[in-house]
Order: C-alpha cells, then sequence, then structure tokens
C-alpha cells in the first residue's frame, strides 16, 4: 500500500461520547497526547466561559498539556444554538487537520453528535426580537396550553414533542413566528453532514450505573470545595435573562436558591447531584438509542480500544 493510500484510510476524526462523570476528559487527553491530536469540546454547558469548575471543563493545567479548542469561548449572555456549534467544530477540525494533528470530539450533548455527523436543518438564526416576543407571550402560560398552540401551527412537531417540553415547544413556535414555515418542514430539508460517520473513529465511553452515580457525587463535592458556589454567586450578579442558557447548568439552580436563603446549603448539593444523576441516565438511553452502531469500552478498556483502532 502506497503513502497516498495509507493517508486516505485515517480517520478526519475520533468522537469520543459519554454521560457526565465518565472520564471522558482523561480518556481525550491521553488520546490526543498519543497522537497529537487538538481535543474540541462537544458538550453544550463547557463552552460558557462562566463555570468553569461547575461544569467541569478542563483545568487550566490539563489546556496547557494539548491544544484545546471551544472550551469557555461564548459568554453566559449569548444565545449559542447547535447550528453555530456546527460551524465552529468545523472550523476547528479542519485547522487541526491543516496542522497535521488528529481532531479529539469529546462530549455529551447528543444532539451536537448528531448535527455534525447526520446533517442540520437549515434553519435560519431567530432575531432577538422574536424570541423575546415569543417568551413574553408564554409568560402566563402553562406548557400543556403552549402545546396545544404548536398544534395548530405545526401539528407534525406537536406530535413529536412531549406537552411538558416547554424549551422544545417554545423553541418550535419561536420558528414558526420568525420564518411562517413549521419547524417541521425545515427539519425535512436536512444539509448533508460537516462529517460523515464513516470517516470517523466513533466510541461511547460507558461506566455501570452505581459507579457512575458515586462518580457524579464524589464530583459534585468535590466541585463546591474548589469554588463552584463562588461561581455561581458571580453568575447570579451578572442578572441574566431567566432564559439563558447557563443559568441551567446542573447544580446552579439549587445553589442560586442556596445563595437567596431558599435552603440549606446540604440540600443545595443534594440537589444538584440529583440532577446531575438524572441528566447522566437522560444521556444514557440517548446514547444507547441514538448511537447503537459506536464502538463502546469503559475507562479501563478504552485507551487501548482505540489506540488499536487507530493502528497505534
Amino acid at each position: 500500500m502506497g503513502l497516498r493510500d495509507s493517508e486516505a484510510l485515517k480517520p478526519l476524526a475520533v468522537l469520543i461520547a459519554g454521560p457526565t462523570a465518565s472520564g471522558k476528559s482523561a480518556l481525550a487527553l491521553d488520546l490526543a497526547e498519543r497522537t497529537d491530536g487538538v481535543i474540541i469540546n462537544a458538550d453544550s454547558m463547557q463552552v460558557y466561559g462562566d463555570l468553569r469548575i461547575l461544569t467541569a471543563r478542563p483545568t487550566p493545567e490539563e489546556e496547557m498539556r494539548v491544544p484545546h479548542r471551544l472550551y469557555g469561548h461564548v459568554d453566559g449572555a449569548a444565545d449559542y444554538s447547535v447550528a453555530r456549534w456546527v460551524a465552529d467544530a468545523a472550523a476547528a477540525m479542519a485547522t487541526a487537520r491543516a496542522e497535521g494533528r488528529l481532531p479529539i470530539v469529546i462530549g455529551g450533548t447528543g444532539l451536537y453528535f448528531r448535527a455534525l455527523t447526520r446533517g442540520l436543518a437549515p434553519i435560519p438564526e431567530i432575531p432577538e426580537e422574536v424570541r423575546q416576543r415569543v417568551r413574553r407571550m408564554a409568560e402566563d402560560e402553562v406548557t400543556v396550553v403552549l402545546h396545544a398552540r404548536l398544534a395548530t401551527r405545526d401539528p407534525e412537531a406537536a406530535v413529536r414533542l412531549q406537552p411538558q417540553d416547554r424549551q422544545r415547544i417554545l423553541r418550535a413556535l419561536e420558528v414558526f413566528e420568525a420564518t411562517g414555515q413549521p419547524l417541521s418542514q425545515w427539519q425535512r430539508a436536512t444539509h448533508r453532514p460537516v462529517l460523515e460517520e464513516a470517516s470517523a473513529v466513533r466510541f461511547v465511553l460507558e461506566v455501570e450505573r452505581e459507579t457512575l452515580r458515586g462518580r457524579i457525587d464524589r464530583r459534585f463535592e468535590t466541585m463546591m470545595e474548589a469554588g463552584a458556589l463562588a461561581e455561581v454567586e458571580r453568575l447570579a450578579a451578572r442578572a441574566l435573562p431567566a432564559d439563558r442558557t447557563i443559568l441551567k447548568a446542573h447544580g446552579a439552580p439549587a445553589l442560586t436558591r442556596y445563595l437567596r436563603g431558599e435552603m440549606s446549603r446540604a440540600d443545595a448539593i443534594a440537589e444538584g447531584q440529583n440532577d446531575t444523576r438524572r441528566y447522566a441516565k437522560r444521556q444514557v438511553t440517548w446514547f444507547r438509542h441514538q448511537m447503537p452502531d459506536w464502538m463502546r469500552g469503559t475507562p479501563d478498556t478504552a485507551l487501548d480500544q482505540l489506540t488499536g483502532t487507530l493502528g497505534l
């Protein structure tokens, strides 16, 4: 086999998904050091700069060991979308490959991976004034009423969405208000993906359920010791609009209530841990159903599996 043929067989990227606290960052760091790789974030909370500790972003020391991209590059006041992440990730991967480095895309946001490898609907950016108008309209409405309203504008989307899924219902209403077309119609016109699945090594990191629960609880306590509460206090002082994504970071709502004197510190920690465990359960379910053909392995086997697949 000639050099050109060998180069053609190299993957364009390594994708590593896994639930929160499963050890993805450590795995990506080890792999990047072995492959001269660049780590590219695929976690929808770690893109924000406000909560480094609470969102478990890599430490400054870890970021010095290998290049890290798309961590903390978005202000908490911004409305950062999946489409923007795909564009940012595509640019980061292209730059890494131009430098002769392997892009290693790592995170727990399933929607990011799906949009990257299966394409994204060409929905225009929603103007801020439209978003605010829809949000004001919805302020005094219960979610089931909003769902019924969506059914008159986009019946297909209403069937797919749970009547309690307020955020996605509002998103569908915003799209209709801004474009005059149902979200479901936009979604049928999906663009070609930035990264074809066959051109990447795809891996899901798995951890036994009770082990993962213990890791989540211990990590939250470590975050508190490292200054997570002070981060939340600084974020609260910014008085951002209540719909900003960063305010929903796991543990942030409970710690905010503690700072207001509405609950005890112990209860806030327990609620933050419970919220994170519930999120991890949803992630595991997503990866099982949406990524059935991805490689799988545990923290003990993952590095050997990946390096073996890469021929290292």
